[in-house]
């Protein structure tokens, strides 16, 4: 098995314009080198492994073309830079959002150095095919090391098709977070919008927070802009359990950034009444 090598990142996701002089930078910074220590990968922040599945002219189109979608759908200055392969923030001992793996030695890498043991993917079918991506090879080392792969597709830059799967995917997590055998890893493509929602709004309704709250300690580890509008869609859906309820899009702006403890528990008790669907 090939090795990749992974290390913290110190400022965050680059700009594209910027990739190779941060790269030295954060190098530099923690004294990588192939085959470095346990203890440095492991340092607090932003890891990126170095498995890029797409190089050359080509990758560097499809990079150009998914970073100029992402800011004109999503209306945020982050961009993916899939040329510096895996990357992810640990949000608590139990969460671990980031972009997609892109081989089998990421998935290694999440088991030895991570102790992963469940994998939430948000992405359809035509989102891996698009970055070349061999996910037969992933599924089936995640066989061998025994992770449970999940999946629950959502259209990216779509923030409909987020509030629509946002229930059903916080049910996988929840799941898998209760069941305790480690840590659940979350990703999308890159980890900036559609995964780091999932962990948001599971932050939001079984961990006591308020939205705010929630967004606020998962973007401080990880640097993104996952839709808050959506979340708060979500959230008004499961709350309110009343078919002639008024439309979500007359609520005032910042309405259900926080709920009442009988909306959570109503929340909860929906969202596990999923994990069969």
């Amino acid at each position: 098995m090939a090795s990749i090598s992974c290390f913290p990142a110190t400022r965050g996701l680059p700009a594209r314009g910027a990739v190779a002089r941060s790269r030295k930078a954060a190098v530099a910074a923690v004294g990588w080198a192939p085959g470095g220590s346990k203890s440095q990968r492991r340092s607090p922040g932003l890891f990126l492994c170095r498995s890029s599945t797409t190089a050359g002219a080509e990758g560097g189109r499809k990079m150009e073309d998914y970073n100029t979608a992402m800011k004109r759908l999503m209306r945020n200055p982050y961009e993916y830079h899939h040329d510096l392969g895996m990357n992810y923030a640990v949000i608590s001992d139990s969460l671990i959002v980031g972009s997609q793996p892109q081989k089998p030695e990421d998935i290694d890498h999440l088991k030895d150095e991570e102790n992963v043991a469940y994998i939430l993917c948000l992405q359809q079918d035509k989102d891996i095919e698009y970055w070349g991506i061999d996910l037969e090879a992933i599924l089936s080392r995640c066989k061998e090391l025994g992770i449970r792969h999940m999946r629950r597709p959502a259209v990216d830059f779509d923030p409909d098709s987020l509030k629509t799967q946002l229930p059903k995917a916080v049910s996988s997590l929840e799941w898998a977070i209760s069941e305790g055998k480690g840590r659940v890893y979350v990703h999308c493509t890159a980890g900036l919008g559609r995964a780091p929602a999932v962990a948001i709004a599971y932050m939001f309704w079984f961990e006591n927070m308020d939205l705010k709250t929630a967004y606020e300690k998962l973007t401080s580890k990880r640097p993104c802009g996952p839709n808050k509008r959506a979340i708060r869609a979500a959230t008004y859906g499961l709350a309110k359990n009343d078919p002639l309820k008024e439309s979500f899009e007359n609520l005032p702006e910042h309405a259900f950034e926080g709920v009442a403890d009988w909306e959570r528990s109503l929340i909860q008790e929906r969202v596990r009444a999923l994990r069969e669907a």
